[in-house]
């Protein structure tokens, strides 16, 4: 698990803790992914219902973060598949797991040629950060049920479905549920997976891998959701070849006020947890897998060295005015270093789908 010194005791923490030990109690030990699912998004004491955020003031930076460019690259995607579908009246895209609306300013800020027609739907569990959402899109809290869409963004959801965790025994792969002991929340190993094909059989005693069957049902929703267009989804994955060789605490992290956080067992709603995904398993994904790149080859795709060269006459223009243009225009070159960093965002694979008429 993660690595760290346990953060102070807080109220929701500790509440939440004892409600998780009282339902074990009651019934026995509960899947890793119900313990996720309630750390993270228990109506009353989850993290993200008690102000857990993206953000340089939040717990964690996205690429959406990073500043405007990433946006303005997604204005481009927009673009390109608004006019693949023959420029449509009305092009509606939706966002989910908006977070704090972070990405949809900067697409509305960067002005695409699709904007007229855009309807930006910008879907987003915490009422909190909805409240934070831009103006010019919709804000709402769970994916509509009908109506067309065309395009649907996903950047940083999947790792924080709730997940499941398998380790390798001499019986086969077993499932990681949480037990309560003397007051706490500790793990123990239960039933089997050895019926299932995505682990490797010569993985060594003692191996992981997370099983993202949440993240998987998701994907297969959306790509089913949309009419005629695409699905694009961002996140750190690794192949799980990759994965079984790697600490656990490599592919399962918190996170907390920008830092580390601890062992996710541990102060339970009061830190992010989130999951490296596994590749292999949302290659069955329903529809039809366009592509699978890093991040960095699709903004390279998609214009952003172009995109600094722009940045960068401009600053040459106005940098004796030292103005907001100026600024924003020199930021784009350390923007696009730590968005096309292969060793960090670089590195994140770009999931897309095509759904055709």
């Amino acid at each position: 698990m993660a690595s760290g010194q346990p953060a102070p005791p807080s109220g929701n923490s500790a509440a939440l803790t004892q409600l998780l030990i009282e339902r074990i109690d009651a019934i026995g030990p509960i899947r890793f992914s119900e313990y996720v699912a309630e750390a993270l998004y228990n109506p009353d004491f989850g993290f993200y219902a008690t102000g857990g955020r993206a953000g340089r003031r939040g717990d964690f930076i996205t690429s959406a973060e990073v500043g405007p460019l990433f946006g303005l690259c997604i204005g481009r995607y927009l673009d390109k598949v608004w006019s693949e579908l023959g420029q449509p009246s009305e092009f509606v895209v939706i966002e989910a797991g908006a977070g704090p609306g972070t990405l949809a300013r900067s697409v509305l800020a960067g002005a695409p040629a699709c904007l007229p027609a855009l309807r930006y739907m910008a879907v987003e569990i915490s009422a909190g950060q909805r409240e934070l959402h831009p103006q010019g899109i919709e804000s709402v809290a769970a994916l509509p049920a009908d109506g067309a869409v065309h395009v649907v963004l996903a950047n940083e959801l999947l790792d924080n479905l709730p997940f499941d965790i398998v380790e390798r025994t001499a019986d086969g792969w077993s499932e990681v549920h949480v037990d309560a002991v003397d007051g706490a929340l500790v793990e123990t190993l239960l039933g089997n997976k050895n019926s299932s094909a995505l682990f490797p059989s010569t993985s060594p005693l003692g191996a992981r891998v997370p099983v993202i069957d949440a993240a998987r049902e998701w994907c297969d929703q959306v790509v089913d959701r949309v009419d005629s267009g695409r699905v694009l989804v961002l996140d750190y994955a690794s192949p799980t070849s990759v994965i079984v060789e790697e600490p656990e605490g490599n592919w399962v992290r918190t996170y907390r006020a920008n830092e580390r956080g601890v062992d996710p067992l541990l102060a339970a709603g009061s830190q992010d947890i989130t999951t490296q995904i596994p590749v292999e398993q949302l290659r069955s994904v329903a529809g039809h897998l366009l592509t699978v790149r890093s991040q960095a080859e699709l903004l390279g795709d998609l214009g952003i060295d172009e995109l600094v060269a722009e940045g960068k006459t401009i600053w040459a223009e106005r940098a004796h005015l030292g103005d907001l243009e100026a600024m924003k225009a020199r930021s784009r070159v350390s923007e696009a270093e730590t968005l096309l960093d292969p060793d960090g965002l670089g590195g994140f694979i770009a999931f897309e789908w095509r759904v055709p008429k």
